[in-house]
């Protein structure tokens, strides 16, 4: 089956034994090869009480598998200049390979030895824990990751988006091999894929049949995630944290859509208006015009379910309450005004423009490929949004602001009296719980 080249050789999908799905996208050109195993899951899908487990998984999997223990499947890899990672994201959990298109017959069957027989040994994940508690620790110290994890608290609470995929410390430290082991045991039950970009070897199927014919992986590509419908937000609407510095650190954010949702592409129009380059608006008002930011942005990660809408914002502490107010009044204008035909063109060109830096090498090709994959969209999914971003209107953007983007959480970080000044401009600019149109 084909699909399209972006401007490669046609794209072949084929299913290896046990239902996994393969992608294969020949590059020519540099001799190099890019592959990316995603199995669905991921941190939101930790065990209660286990938080941290897939990426202590997907970390220990790295120190040792199959008849490779640590050393020696570092010696492998690291003695062909290649690099082998694995890392759990929210959705799912990600084994990526890049190495010369010489050494791939050689690496390219470790993506499935890892995930199928990690080794998990008891000093690797103890070393792995200690390494992961470390960064949690390190964590505590930043004010822009505070801020974040106290607003994705207020936005997910105690849901699957809920926890940073590194973890809990305190259920963190209770796991061990055995749990390990029982999670990998279940690994491609909602589903995995593999893509392979760049100069692939001829035998280079072969290499992933011969092993799966023999102990097939009973797996298959993941489903599309449900649409959520709009509502009215529940809970706390605000959180802070008073540290001493001579900042304060905002976020301002709501929960939203799955990547594939209708409604998607028009948020990130509204994300690149808002929040991509010296252009944005948000650069050109809060920092160029009215000196309220050291920094700002704004986020919007590709998720299975309710992505977070997030704009953050740094301010110096005497500016406090007029930065609040600032950033309020922008996150209103999303709902009351539509972009002007100049900001929509500005938006779409630098749309357009960021997919396509996002293709350039074998790795970014083989990344993207594997995204849709991991959230079952099809293969051309990029390139219908790029054909739609050209027929949506400035009203389209804010319509989908009012279903989305109503209710908006806030989370600071900074001084007492930084605090005190925020909190009150929040309280004025009263942003909570409007109701919706309807689809």
């Amino acid at each position: 089956m084909s699909g399209p080249t972006f401007g490669l050789a046609p794209l072949v999908a084929q299913q290896l034994p046990g239902g996994l799905p393969l992608l294969l996208l020949p590059r020519s050109g540099p001799l190099i090869l890019a592959a990316r195993l995603v199995i669905r899951g991921g941190s939101g899908a930790d065990p209660s009480g286990q938080r941290g487990a897939h990426q202590l998984l997907a970390g220990t999997m790295t120190r040792g598998c199959g008849d490779l223990d640590a050393d020696a499947l570092a010696d492998l890899v690291e003695g062909a200049g290649a690099s082998l990672r694995a890392e759990a994201h929210e959705d799912a959990l990600v084994v990526g390979l890049k190495c010369a298109a010489d050494d791939a017959s050689a690496l390219l069957p470790l993506l499935l030895t890892l995930v199928r027989q990690p080794r998990l040994e008891g000093e690797q994940v103890e070393i792995e824990q200690q390494l992961n508690l470390q960064t949690l620790q390190r964590q505590r110290e930043d004010p822009y990751q505070l801020a974040h994890d106290r607003l994705r608290s207020l936005l997910y609470a105690s849901g699957p988006y809920g926890h940073d995929p590194l973890g809990v410390e305190d259920d963190l430290r209770s796991l061990g091999p055995t749990d390990l082991g029982i999670l990998a045991g279940h690994l491609g039950q909602s589903g995995a894929a593999l893509v392979i970009c760049g100069t692939i070897p001829a035998d280079g199927v072969e290499l992933l049949e011969r092993p799966l014919a023999a102990s097939p992986w009973s797996t298959g590509a993941p489903a599309a995630s449900a649409a959520p419908s709009p509502s009215t937000p529940q809970g706390p609407t605000l959180a802070t944290l008073e540290q001493d510095t001579e900042q304060l650190v905002l976020m301002l954010g709501a929960a939203t859509v799955p990547l594939g949702h209708p409604d998607a592409l028009a948020l990130r129009l509204l994300q690149t208006h808002l929040g991509s380059g010296m252009s944005s608006r948000l650069f050109q008002v809060m920092r160029e015009e009215r000196g309220l930011a050291y920094d700002v942005g704004v986020s919007l990660p590709a998720r299975c379910g309710p992505a977070p809408f997030v704009i953050h914002l740094s301010s110096s502490a005497e500016r406090a309450g007029e930065a609040a107010e600032a950033l309020c009044l922008e996150w209103q204008r999303l709902l009351e005004v539509a972009l002007s035909e100049e900001e929509l063109e500005l938006a779409r060109a630098k749309y357009l423009g960021q997919d396509a830096m996002g293709r350039q090498t074998c790795g970014q090709i083989a990344e993207r490929q594997a995204l849709l994959f991991s959230h079952g969209l099809p293969q051309d999914h990029v390139e219908q949004c790029l054909r739609q971003a050209a027929t949506l209107s400035g009203e389209a953007l804010r319509q989908a602001a009012r279903r989305w983007l109503t209710g908006p959480k806030l989370s600071l970080v900074g001084p007492a009296d930084a605090l005190h000044h925020a909190c009150r401009s929040w309280q004025l600019a009263d942003l909570g719980g409007a109701p919706s149109p309807p689809l």
